[in-house]
């Protein structure tokens, strides 16, 4: 392997969400290197620990470079196995917590699974939002509506679906999501269930261009897919938009959490920890 090649393992003793989301924003710093993840969720006992050393000792053979590790196990004895690995290993709570304890005055706990744990009262928000999400997406229900924190408009394919299920899963955000029709788009009206949610409303726009490949993906040789029809819509949305001082974003370049935390942000929207 060369060396603009390199192995990641992300390791932890519960499911490596953490470890992967510090990891990977460590890596996005780094152009030019191809890196290869893997993730070991589970690692929570002296066994699978030597398991997992032994596959990295075995790469780091393979490729003739260390791999690099980025662990967030909480048990000594496993955190100890995990350094006498032929790797760069980086302990992501070693980083931190040390100092953190020191400023507290306080011992860490070294309990697992803290992160993404399912504490009942707030496991249950989570899942009320995701089935509120799913319920009213695409405009298909619009019962307890009045239930939302905010509610996403736009012409089909913007992006709604996916920042609605992220604000759900993510941050227990109840959003619904709307789709802005020809009809709306010609009246220059709001649709008339969105009239009394209208400080709730939140829209998106993407570029033309974009917009007709996503749809010539869906309905290849349509209307629906032409640039011509694209550019139709997104003229008549920001109309809408500005005529109704409803806040937007042009998605185009932004990725799903971009997009949610300008949601949460023009909302005032608290985020959730899970």
């Amino acid at each position: 392997m060369s060396q603009t090649s390199r192995r990641v393992f992300f390791v932890s003793d519960r499911t490596g969400i953490t470890a992967e989301t510090l990891g990977n924003s460590l890596l996005t710093q780094f152009d030019g290197v191809d890196f290869r993840s893997l993730t070991f969720p589970f690692v929570n006992t002296d066994d699978k620990a030597r398991s997992v050393v032994a596959y990295i000792n075995h790469a780091a053979k393979e490729d003739g470079v260390r791999p690099i590790v980025f662990s967030t196990t909480v048990t000594d004895a496993v955190r100890a196995q995990l350094r006498g690995a032929d790797a760069l290993f980086l302990d992501l709570f070693d980083t931190f917590i040390p100092t953190v304890e020191k400023e507290l005055q306080v011992t860490w706990a070294h309990a697992s699974g803290r992160a993404h744990g399912r504490e009942t009262k707030q496991y249950e928000s989570r899942i009320d939002a995701m089935n509120f999400a799913l319920e009213h997406d695409d405009g298909q229900s619009l019962r307890k509506l009045e239930r939302a924190d905010v509610v996403l408009i736009a012409p089909s394919r913007c992006g709604k679906t996916p920042t609605s299920l992220y604000l759900a899963l993510q941050h227990g955000v109840f959003a619904a999501n709307y789709p802005l029709t020809d009809e709306d788009l010609e009246s220059g009206q709001l649709p008339g269930p969105l009239k009394d949610q209208k400080h709730k409303l939140y829209g998106l726009i993407i570029d033309a261009t974009r917009l007709a490949q996503i749809r010539e993906e869906r309905r290849p040789g349509s209307k629906y897919a032409s640039i011509q029809q694209a550019s139709y819509e997104l003229r008549q949305a920001t109309k809408l938009y500005k005529k109704f001082n409803v806040p937007y974003s042009d998605s185009t370049n932004m990725s799903v959490e971009e997009i949610a935390t300008m949601v949460m942000q023009e909302k005032n929207l608290r985020r959730q920890r899970f």
